[in-house]
């Protein structure tokens, strides 16, 4: 999941830094973008494949304890200072908590079904952070951006089809970890000042380690060696994945760079084709353009509100 999982998605304004004036390089930007969303979808991967023989638990307990592995030592010698000198502990706390559990339920949703459904449904987050924004944050929320909201929940009710006998459970849990992926992003903008990305993408990973750890004494089952290189995959490929991104939003303000992270999708149904077998049907199609289309209306409104395009 492109932290996801909101990427959020990705559709994910998640350990991005603050965007301040102008994009100095916004080629590299996008082609940052582009690498990263071509990588996260194979940690879902990964995640599907693996979860014929562990648990959920085990496998975000991987992802995550494999991500600190790489980002963490990155982010105390980026950002050693800030390391040390931690504030706002209780809103970190929460946000590690909602990418936690938006990871759990996402990787549970794909179990049981395809990737490219289940990320669709993800990118419900953008939607719900715009709504909420008025309550939360106090950023007013035209009538423009309120009707995307509302025709993008129209696309998510396309890829459910609720009544039709399509909606799943599967379906349902991507959507509550598309509502747990919104609150981290509302959490995210409240302490963007709180620390650089790296920093507050590492207490992400270790908050992840530690709330699974107590689990898995009730749920461990020994990798072999082939299964361990999984999980060490999984979490590298997470963490440069991410990694990345923030690089991309280093170099370009997200208004430019958002509508490439829907191309997430488009790798994830490369990788549910020719690893599962599974392909969206045409109505899928239609509610991923809607959802995709509301959501970069979205972002390119925020972009020309910001004074950024």
């Amino acid at each position: 999941m492109s932290e996801s999982n909101v990427t959020l998605s990705t559709a994910v304004e998640t350990e991005t830094p603050r965007e301040s004036g102008p994009p100095d390089r916004p080629l590299l930007g996008i082609l940052l973008m582009l690498f990263s969303v071509a990588l996260l979808p194979i940690m879902d991967g990964i995640a599907k494949a693996m979860s014929e023989t562990f648990f959920v638990a085990q496998l975000v307990f991987a992802r995550f304890f494999f991500q600190s592995a790489v980002i963490v030592p990155i982010a105390v010698w980026r950002d050693g200072v800030s390391m040390r000198h931690l504030c706002h502990m209780p809103l970190q706390i929460a946000r590690g908590l909602c990418i936690l559990s938006a990871t759990g339920l996402f990787f549970t949703a794909i179990v049981t079904m395809p990737i490219a459904d289940a990320l669709a449904l993800l990118f419900v987050a953008p939607l719900i952070v715009t709504a909420l924004s008025p309550f939360v944050l106090a950023e007013p929320v035209g009538v423009r951006r309120w009707s995307a909201v509302i025709v993008g929940f129209i696309g998510a009710l396309v890829i459910l089809r609720p009544g039709l006998g399509v909606l799943q459970p599967g379906a349902l849990l991507a959507l509550g970890a598309g509502l747990c992926f919104a609150i981290y992003v509302l959490l995210t903008r409240k302490l963007s000042h709180a620390a650089p990305p790296l920093v507050t993408l590492s207490i992400t990973s270790l908050i992840g380690v530690a709330v699974t750890a107590v689990i898995m004494p009730f749920v461990w089952v020994t990798p072999n060696a082939d299964q361990l290189v999984m999980f060490i995959a999984m979490g590298v490929v997470g963490a440069v994945g991410h990694y990345l991104m923030i690089r991309a939003y280093e170099q370009a303000p997200a208004s430019l760079l958002a509508p490439f992270g829907y191309g997430e999708i488009v790798m994830a149904v490369v990788i549910g084709y020719f690893w599962f077998g599974d392909f969206p049907d045409l109505p899928t199609w239609v509610g991923i353009g809607i959802l995709a289309a509301s959501g970069i209306y979205i972002s390119l409104r925020e972009g020309k509100k910001r004074g950024k395009i």
